[in-house]
């Protein structure tokens, strides 16, 4: 499980280079996590001598940073991609400026549970198979205790109220795999409309920290603006989809 960090006693070289065992206990983690951050790609490589890894400051700060994140709500991939964008030289306000972009997107405060807590919430028996799906849809998250992170209650929430509604946890989670790839293929049409209109010129030009304000009232207006034009188009073609599935139904009916 994960630790508070050990803070540095008085008079330490805060420069000195730690094994994976100092880092993970300078920082509060499990070197398992180290690991997997590692494998990840969110970690730069350590200094390797022989078989050992040696780490030093910009790894305790990049792994603070990782855990920050967490805290506020990302997703590891959403970090991931994150850091992906960044330069791999980036400075920690390059890396506050990628963080105050997203910061409007992100889903509610992620809450914890267990498989059995979902099934129980869902009516249906406890299956590891259905949690292993929502794991890679990238709704939840395990932890290391054997618990979940659920990572956009609003989406769980959906998801449930439509199990109810007598559809199986496998279509729905087929069925919102399809839909993601739709949602993201949105998303870029409106973010390619948005870097069109200028602000990647601002970036580019060195200009993004000074104007940070500027860029995040942007963005945070571009949101409410989006999700509104997606509903109403969502509503029609729901409506026409719905008329057709309606009238289709009917027809047999009346065959019958």
């Amino acid at each position: 499980m994960t630790t508070a960090p050990v803070p540095d006693p008085p008079g330490e070289d805060v420069d000195r280079e730690l094994t994976v065992d100092a880092l993970a206990a300078r920082v509060g983690v499990t070197v398992r996590n180290v690991r997997a951050y590692s494998a990840r790609g969110l970690l730069p490589p350590p200094r390797m001598v022989g078989r050992t890894g040696y780490y030093g400051r910009e790894h305790v700060a990049r792994l603070l940073l990782v855990r920050e994140m967490l805290a506020e709500g990302y997703s590891l991939a959403m970090i991931e991609r994150t850091l992906a964008a960044a330069p791999p030289t980036a400075s920690s306000a390059t890396l506050a400026l990628h963080r105050a972009l997203l910061a409007p997107w992100l889903p509610p405060e992620p809450e914890l549970t267990t498989g059995a807590e979902l099934a129980a919430r869902a009516g249906v028996p406890e299956n590891p198979e259905i949690v292993d799906q929502l794991v890679a849809l990238g709704v939840v998250e395990r932890l290391d205790d054997g618990g979940l992170r659920v990572l956009d209650p609003a989406l769980l929430t959906a998801g449930l109220q439509v199990v109810e509604l007598g559809v199986s946890p496998e279509e729905l989670i087929a069925a919102q795999a399809r839909v993601n790839e739709h949602a993201r293929q949105i998303a870029e049409t409106y973010v390619q409309m948005f870097l069109r209109s200028g602000w990647q010129e601002v970036v580019g030009s060195g200009e993004a920290p000074q104007q940070l304000e500027r860029i995040q009232a942007v963005v945070t207006r571009l949101q409410p603006a989006a999700a509104q034009a997606l509903l109403a188009a969502f509503r029609t073609e729901m409506a026409a989809a719905v008329e057709g599935a309606v009238e289709t139904v009917l027809s047999r009916l009346e065959g019958e």
